[in-house]
């Protein structure tokens, strides 16, 4: 399975990100580009520990881990219009190439990715594998989301 944390899979994602533009078409969801992209930007720096706000949630304590381990269980991608954690949801605006810039570099921060007790909102507590697994797939949903 594709994970963040290798090099090739960074590299394949970051020349995807720079396909990425304002007149790229959504095929589902309601975000537009800029606003995917900053979504993608804080998801990354909550895996990184850069950004820990987020508090988990009463469903996720109850079913979270078995949710993860359906999403990981193979390489199929995340379902279309899956729920987002309320603080990830963006309803700004702003200048796509530098939110495309901060995102590539928060992506090539997993080089160097250690946040040994992250836990996330709904999941809960995940492994370095598990926390690679998942940001390939979160951010291979949404590049697909803009048909990248």
């Amino acid at each position: 399975m594709k994970t963040i944390l290798d090099a090739a899979t960074r590299e394949e994602l970051i020349r995807r990100i720079h396909a990425l533009t304002e007149t790229s078409p959504r095929q589902w969801g309601t975000m537009t580009p800029y606003q995917m992209a900053k979504h993608c930007t804080l998801w990354e720096e909550m895996t990184q520990g850069r950004n820990s706000a987020y508090k988990r949630s009463f469903i996720g304590r109850l079913i979270g881990p078995m949710v993860l381990k359906a999403v990981l269980k193979d390489d199929k991608p995340i379902k279309r219009n899956s729920p987002t954690v309320s603080g990830f949801k963006v309803g700004d605006t702003g200048d796509l190439s530098q939110q495309k810039q901060q995102w590539i570099t928060s992506i090539e921060g997993y080089a160097h990715f250690s946040n040994p007790n992250f836990v996330h909102p709904f999941f809960g507590k995940m492994t370095k594998e598990q926390v690679g697994q998942l940001a390939y797939k979160h951010d291979d949903h949404h590049l697909r989301q803009f048909n990248i």
